[in-house]
């Protein structure tokens, strides 16, 4: 173990404490309700990018900036930003789906919560995971191997699409994602964006493990 282990578990624990112990607990709440893309952006912001350092302190024994780290940041804010709408958008469309008798699954949270869970991997998923090793790919041009201006024929070129599409979006999506968010889809509306942003969190782990192994 070493000091950078024990500054990341605390800064984590911090926050898990904020969000389940009273008063904060519901501070927590009243501020993510009343605004709720301020709070998809910090969730993702920290979360998600503690995620990244944790997988960079599996790889390398350290935790260490990866290249670009602040635009990294804001990437994962917006990225937090747009997954808080489209769990709205999803889970409307679902329910009205559901109640016109277009799926299956009336008065029944379960079947609520897959569907929505599959259409919306289905469909956003592989575009804003596309989206996001875009960005990734660029800021490793940019700022990891010191290309000023990266072009998007130079970022496509080097995004292993092969692997992408083959493990993450055929083995993932369906082994991951889809059951994973079903489980975020039954809990209270205040909660799945913040249940979210911990699952990038886990995949990134479980990724680094696979890697590991392999």
């Amino acid at each position: 173990m070493k000091k950078g282990d024990f500054i990341w578990g605390a800064i984590l624990l911090l926050f898990v404490a904020f969000i389940t112990v009273n008063p904060t607990h519901e501070i927590f709440i009243s501020v993510t309700s009343a605004h709720p893309y301020l709070g998809g952006f910090l969730k993702f912001a920290l979360l998600a990018t503690m995620g990244e350092m944790l997988v960079t302190r599996l790889n390398s024994g350290g935790f260490k900036k990866a290249p670009g780290f602040v635009y990294r940041v804001l990437i994962w804010g917006f990225l937090g930003c747009v997954i808080t709408l489209i769990f709205q958008i999803f889970a409307a469309g679902t329910t009205a789906a559901i109640e016109k008798g277009y799926l299956f699954g009336k008065g029944m949270p379960l079947a609520f919560a897959f569907f929505t869970s599959l259409l919306m991997n289905m469909t956003f998923g592989p575009t804003m995971m596309a989206f996001h090793r875009y960005t990734d790919t660029y800021l490793d041009l940019k700022y990891g191997e010191g290309i000023v201006k990266p072009t998007s024929a130079q970022v496509v070129d080097r995004i292993d699409w092969k692997g992408f599409i083959s493990f993450v979006i055929f083995k993932t999506v369906p082994l991951f994602w889809v059951p994973a968010h079903t489980i975020t889809f039954l809990l209270p509306g205040e909660y799945r964006v913040l249940a979210a942003a911990f699952l990038s969190m886990a995949l990134g782990l479980l990724l680094t493990i696979g890697k590991k192994k392999k």
